[in-house]
C-alpha cells in the first residue's frame, strides 16, 4: 500500500509539474504528457535501477522516451527524484534553457535525444544488444507513443530484437488511442496489435497503464529468451478533466484560467 501511495504522490507532482511548464512556455502536448505520467512514476520511484546522485553510473538502467514531444512529464520526473534542482523547470522552452521542448540528451538523466518519431526503439535495441555482448546487468527500458507505431523502424526492431532474443529489453507502449488530430483507429488501426506484436516473437503484456500495482508487476516481469512488449491502455490527458480524451489537447497550452482549473483538480492549493 506504501509503494502505492508514493507513486501516487508522484504522479501527482508530476502533473503539476508539467502543467505550470507547458503554460509558462506556452508549449504543445500536455495531453501526451499527462498520459504517461502514471507509468514514469511507477518505473523511477520503484522500478528501474538508478541512483540520482550516480545518474550517468555505468550499471544504471537505460530509460528511454521515444515520443519526445511529452519531454515534460520525463523532465519533471526527474526533478522530483532530484537529478537536478527542481527549479530549473521554471526555464523550460526559454531562450538558451537546455530543457527544450522535446527531449533532449543535455539534461541529466535522458538517455537519448529524440523528437523524430520511430528512433527510440531502434536505439533501445541497440542498448540491448550492446549489454547483452558485454555481459552487463542492466536493462533497457522503451517508452512509445501509439501514433508512432505507424514508423517501419519499429517493425524493424521489433523483428532483430525477437532475433537476438533481448530478454533485458522492455517495450512500453502509451496506447492512449489518439494520434495528433484524429483517432488511431481513423488515422492506420493498429489492431490487432497484442497477436501482431506475438507474431514477430515478443512476449507482451496489457495492462491498465494508470494502475500502479499492475504496471509494477509488468515492468518487473522476468521474461525468458524473448523481449518484453507491455501494452498500456491509457487516458490522453489523464488527471485533468477537461483534456481527458480530447484530441485538442495535443497541440494546445492551457491559458490561465485553464491551469488554476487543472491545478485545483490535482489537489493543489496554490493553484
Amino acid at each position: 500500500m506504501a509503494d502505492t501511495k508514493n507513486s501516487c504522490d508522484l504522479a501527482r507532482n508530476i502533473r503539476i509539474n508539467a502543467l505550470r511548464m507547458v503554460h509558462r512556455a506556452r508549449a504543445s502536448h500536455i495531453a501526451s504528457a499527462l498520459s504517461i505520467v502514471d507509468i514514469l512514476a511507477v518505473l523511477y520511484g520503484r522500478v528501474m535501477n538508478i541512483d540520482p546522485s550516480l545518474i550517468t553510473s555505468e550499471v544504471r538502467d537505460r530509460f528511454i522516451l521515444s515520443k519526445g514531444h511529452a519531454c515534460v512529464a520525463l523532465y519533471s520526473t526527474l526533478a522530483e527524484i532530484n537529478v537536478f534542482p527542481k527549479d530549473e523547470l521554471d526555464t523550460y522552452g526559454q531562450d538558451f534553457s537546455w530543457l527544450m521542448n522535446h527531449v533532449s540528451h543535455k539534461v541529466p538523466g535522458v538517455e537519448f535525444s529524440t523528437g523524430a518519431l520511430g528512433h527510440g526503439l531502434p536505439f533501445g535495441v541497440g542498448k540491448s544488444l550492446a549489454a547483452k555482448a558485454n555481459n552487463e546487468a542492466w536493462r533497457v527500458f522503451v517508452l512509445l507513443s501509439d501514433g508512432e507505431m505507424d514508423e517501419g523502424s519499429n517493425w524493424e526492431a521489433l523483428m532483430f530484437a525477437a532475433h537476438h532474443h533481448l530478454d533485458n529489453l522492455i517495450a512500453i507502449l502509451d496506447y492512449n488511442k489518439l494520434q495528433s488530430l484524429d483517432t488511431i483507429a481513423n488515422t492506420l488501426g493498429l489492431e490487432p496489435l497484442r497477436a501482431k506484436l506475438e507474431s514477430f516473437g515478443w512476449l507482451v503484456k496489457e495492462v491498465d497503464g494508470h494502475h500502479y500495482e499492475d504496471l509494477y508487476n509488468a515492468l518487473t516481469f522476468e521474461s525468458i529468451d524473448k523481449p518484453l512488449f507491455i501494452i498500456a491502455h491509457t487516458l490522453k490527458g489523464k488527471g485533468v478533466s477537461f483534456m481527458e480524451n480530447k484530441v485538442e489537447w495535443h497541440y494546445k497550452n492551457p491559458n490561465d484560467e485553464q491551469l488554476a482549473l487543472a491545478l485545483t483538480e490535482l489537489g493543489e492549493k496554490n493553484a
